[in-house]
């Protein structure tokens, strides 16, 4: 998409290393988009190195580190955008991040979890269960106005899921079944991965409970902070010395605040 002069910037960051994860993000952004009645230029990064899809703790890790280089090549190219949206639903380097842009920093998992959450109690469906003990703590670290009561987790990754939507839509029903006998007092299922995106439209009418894409809910919340006006600098950009970063990330920790 072609810049146009003057319009907000919205920067899509995939931490993982897996374009076709990228794509459905920005196919998703193009779509929510052009529901604005302003235009906003969509710009995309994907992790350089690191897991093709994160399963765990140390992906996490590592996937926040190509969070914050995939941050820093795109503003050395482009400029600092007006907001940023951190594409993976364990938001890797989530903090590190709003530490280091000007521009205003959401997680894809902290804002779908808070829009679910607004419905009253929700439970997550995932893939892999190394993501149920670290989703419980990050869910326990948001201002969830209602409480995520529980994370069904597939046998299969998300990736594996994205790369066979079909068969992946008749695993999430089955799945969601399972995840309201355990917790039937949830209001809402919430699909968490940035590779379950677009598969909540074809789930719709087959459980009892609304379905929602966690990709869908954090791009309409990071779309509205990119038309919000400015929020200024950041205080201060950690110094170093620092040794062996990518040409990008040490152009920015060694400068001055980008605004």
């Amino acid at each position: 998409m072609n810049p146009v002069p003057n319009a907000p910037s919205l920067l899509l960051i995939n931490p993982n290393t897996s374009r076709s994860v990228t794509a459905l993000l920005e196919a998703g952004a193009q779509r929510a988009a052009a529901t604005l009645p302003r235009r906003v230029h969509l710009r995309v990064a994907t992790a350089a190195f690191g897991p093709r899809y994160i399963t765990g703790e140390v992906g996490a890790a590592v996937a926040a580190h190509a969070a914050l280089e995939a941050y820093a090549q795109s503003v050395q190219q482009d400029g600092a955008p007006s907001a940023v949206l951190l594409g993976c639903f364990g938001d890797p380097g989530l903090f590190a991040l709003r530490a280091l842009s000007a521009a205003p920093v959401l997680g894809l998992a902290e804002a779908s979890m808070r829009a679910a959450a607004a419905m009253g109690p929700f439970v997550v469906l995932t893939g892999g269960a190394s993501w149920v003990p670290m989703l419980h703590r990050l869910a326990q670290s948001l201002p969830l106005p209602a409480p995520m009561l529980g994370v069904h987790a597939l046998p299969r990754s998300g990736g594996e899921m994205a790369a066979q939507p079909q068969q992946a839509v008749e695993w999430l029903a089955e799945a969601g079944l399972q995840a309201l006998r355990r917790w039937p007092e949830a209001r809402s299922l919430l699909l968490g991965g940035a590779g379950l995106a677009g598969l909540a439209a074809p789930l719709a009418g087959r459980l009892p409970v609304p379905v929602l894409d966690n990709v869908d809910l954090a791009l309409h919340e990071a779309l509205r902070m990119a038309l919000a006006p400015p929020a200024g600098a950041v205080d201060g950009v950690e110094t170093g010395p620092w040794t062996g970063l990518g040409p990008g990330l040490a152009m920015v920790l060694s400068g001055p605040a980008i605004d």
